[in-house]
């Protein structure tokens, strides 16, 4: 992991296991919900419901800042910790969690790399299903980075190319608008398609077999050399509701170290939904 351009924002299964119960290293748990840490998760773990937790409940947004202190500190967290951030689905939640932790400023947040499947898969990695001991702490946010961010006037600007990528990390029939939605998911967009100038790349693309990271010159000939990212330009990644973009921007901020990588979690449901605004198929 050395090799990439930002080793120090991911660890392995191994580092997270000798590591357990030390002080100042607090384990997170993020799921779209939290029925598989209910289940059993890493000793020590708190879980965080990516639904309800990590999701304002009223506007369509991430959770404020007061809300995002109050998260953290009862989950006895403060802002010289160590957060391993780890979940399902090859750490969709968990890269999402990470890009907010970094959003609040957090400074020292990193990425259990190959999440729960790769813990499940080590016959020596236990899970355990007893409430982690938690002594509530007072967070403060001392600054935020919403450059993280990308909003409706710069997908806007990206799509016309120039100094620009755009990303779409969904699936090639989501890219081409033959589904709006993954098998099972529920559609939220009225049309499906992708926004125009948007380079079709796969999340999955960038994960090896066993659920980790693929190696870095790996991920250069995809992302570079295949698909023609520039790493000059400023980056865009979408996908439909944000967390597989979370997980594309994790790869192209910190593991290729491109400079300028931002997050739209508005994503297709909200750009599928916008009145007047181009779309293209196939």
């Amino acid at each position: 992991m050395s090799e990439y351009a930002h080793p120090e924002v991911l660890v392995s299964t191994h580092w997270v296991k000798e590591n357990l119960g030390k002080p100042g290293i607090k384990l997170v748990e993020i799921d779209v919900d939290t029925k598989a840490y209910e289940a059993g998760h890493i000793p020590g773990a708190v879980g965080f419901n990516w639904q309800t937790q990590l999701q304002d409940q009223v506007t369509r947004d991430i959770i404020s800042k007061d809300a995002f202190e109050k998260l953290v500190g009862a989950a006895g967290i403060s802002p010289t910790d160590t957060v391993i951030v780890y979940g399902d689905n090859n750490n969709w939640f968990a890269a999402y969690g990470f890009w907010l932790f970094k959003i609040y400023g957090h400074k020292d947040v990193r990425l259990m790399n190959g999440g729960r499947i790769k813990w499940l898969n080590e016959s020596d990695k236990q899970l355990t299903t007893d409430p982690p001991q938690v002594t509530p702490t007072t967070y403060k946010v001392t600054q935020t980075n919403l450059d993280l961010r990308a909003y409706v006037p710069q997908v806007f600007e990206a799509s016309k190319g120039g100094k620009w990528n755009l990303v779409d990390v969904r699936s090639p029939d989501e890219f081409t608008g033959k589904v709006i939605a993954p098998p099972g998911m529920s559609e939220t967009a009225q049309r499906g398609g992708h926004i125009p100038g948007a380079t079709s790349i796969p999340w999955s693309t960038a994960v090896a077999p066993d659920g980790t990271f693929k190696r870095p010159e790996d991920l250069r000939t995809i992302y570079i050399n295949q698909k023609g990212v520039d790493p000059n330009k400023d980056t865009i990644a979408y996908c439909r509701i944000g967390e597989r973009s979370s997980h594309t921007w994790f790869v192209l901020k910190y593991l290729l170290g491109f400079n300028n990588v931002k997050n739209y979690d508005g994503s297709w449901t909200e750009y599928g939904n916008l009145v007047a605004a181009p779309i293209e198929k196939g």
